[in-house]
């Protein structure tokens, strides 16, 4: 247990059974009346984000998530495979907790899974990952209709806007935040 007082961003909070990550937050002292402290938090699940007052002092629970270094193993139906890099534990995720993630996967890929209490929560993948084109017509020299880009599907599947100039069976770098185009792979 802890206070309102106590709180930093990043920190995860258990209200009402719920678990909620602190985005920000900022004690406010008034002229008048008692000091509160006030937050933007978001929900761990969902991604929901919403602002909550809390007074000055309050006691809050800390929600502690375990996140794990792990490896995606591979896909057992509508379920994936995960193994833990410390103890090659493993464990098995629901496609609803993988999310988005997953069209940015492939086999052996490294990824952090948060857990509480021994459920997985969500997968974190690294900033940007290097996947190869599958297909993707080829571009035509003074075509600037398009603004310079065009579709690429990768390994995974998904489609990535990507140059004129980028052609099938090259790997590229794709954000996994935003599913953008980051720029060639070296290697």
């Amino acid at each position: 247990m802890a206070t309102t007082n106590d709180l930093k961003n990043g920190m995860t909070l258990d209200i009402d059974g719920q678990l909620w990550t602190v985005i920000e937050f900022q004690h406010v002292k008034p002229g008048k009346g008692p000091a509160f402290v006030r937050t933007k938090m978001k929900q761990v699940l969902t991604g929901k984000v919403v602002e909550k007052t809390f007074n000055a002092g309050v006691k809050v629970e800390i929600a502690i998530l375990e996140k794990r270094d792990m490896q995606y193993l591979y896909k057992d139906g509508e379920d994936f495979v995960f193994m833990d890099s410390q103890n090659y534990d493993q464990m098995t995720i629901s496609a609803a907790v993988v999310g988005d993630a997953v069209d940015y996967m492939l086999e052996n890929c490294e990824a952090i899974v948060a857990v509480h209490e021994g459920n997985p929560l969500y997968v974190e993948l690294p900033a940007s990952v290097e996947l190869i084109v599958t297909y993707t017509e080829p571009g035509l020299q003074g075509d600037r209709s398009s603004g310079g880009n065009k579709p690429a599907t990768v390994e995974t599947g998904i489609t990535v806007q990507v140059p004129l100039f980028i052609k099938q069976d090259e790997k590229i770098l794709v954000d996994t935040r935003t599913g953008g185009y980051l720029g060639r792979a070296n290697s």
